[in-house]
């Protein structure tokens, strides 16, 4: 277990720098593979021995090498969060392939999403289609017998905030109606501990909110809900199932 728990850190630490990528570029329509990484200050091209995950970071002390202007704590911060969460996913889920390979991939593409919604507001197409396919095509190679019940939870969890959004425009988009669909299709059942969380911590940060502006101005901050449901799929992906089952023996 060991072995697949370090391995799946260092996916986790290389797959992160380009998850940073794909936060910073896609938003701006701009290609992920050219040009290469760059100094988002003085736009000189980063060198291969500057772009080792997190390493780099601290070897050159948050600071471009050329310009020598700070780097963003987000870049090393995004790198060693998608290699810990990796880490935990194989941890919980290193007898079972299946699992491990669907909430991997989950996290993956979760990050971004998170990442972009909290920047711009806006969750991209251009990664809950792929994502909701990916599933889709997952679930049928490694585990069909459970494909109905993702297929299903996918529905369901999407029409439950599709109402929730006919009912409260403001609250939330187009975009959370859609991830909320690739949970349920990544995750099956456990997708509703996903939105439980979503919405508890959801609610918690606005209350927070509130009490540090004020009724009036903390009503009219616009706060991403992309980012909590994220979490909710972290964290079903790490205890959903158990979490289920607990409730239902105690209440079912």
């Amino acid at each position: 277990m060991t072995a697949v728990i370090s391995l799946a850190a260092l996916v986790g630490l290389v797959a992160g720098s380009f998850l940073n990528v794909v936060a910073a570029r896609l938003p701006k329509g701009m290609s992920l593979v050219r040009p290469r990484s760059q100094c988002p200050h003085c736009g000189i091209a980063v060198r291969p021995q500057d772009n080792v995950p997190v390493l780099s970071w601290l070897w050159l002390r948050a600071r471009c090498r050329g310009c020598g202007e700070r780097i963003s704590a987000r870049y090393p911060l995004v790198e060693a969060g998608t290699a810990v969460a990796l880490a935990a996913v194989a941890a919980v889920h290193a007898g079972d392939p299946a699992q491990l390979v669907l909430g991997a991939v989950l996290v993956l593409f979760l990050i971004p999403m998170a990442l972009i919604d909290a920047d711009t507001r806006l969750i991209p197409n251009a990664l809950t289609g792929p994502a909701a396919i990916t599933a889709i095509a997952l679930g049928l190679a490694l585990d069909p017998s459970g494909q109905p019940e993702r297929l299903i939870a996918g529905a369901a969890a999407a029409a439950f905030f599709f109402v929730a959004l006919l009912a409260y425009p403001a609250g939330m988009g187009m975009g959370d109606v859609k991830l909320a669909g690739v949970l349920g299709l990544f995750l099956g059942a456990p997708v509703a501990v996903a939105i439980m969380v979503a919405l508890v911590s959801g609610t918690v940060v606005g209350m927070a909110i509130v009490a540090r502006l004020g009724v009036a101005a903390g009503r009219k901050a616009k706060v991403p809900f992309g980012p909590f449901l994220a979490f909710g799929g972290l964290v079903a992906v790490l205890c959903g199932a158990p979490l289920i089952d607990a409730y239902l023996s105690t209440f079912g």
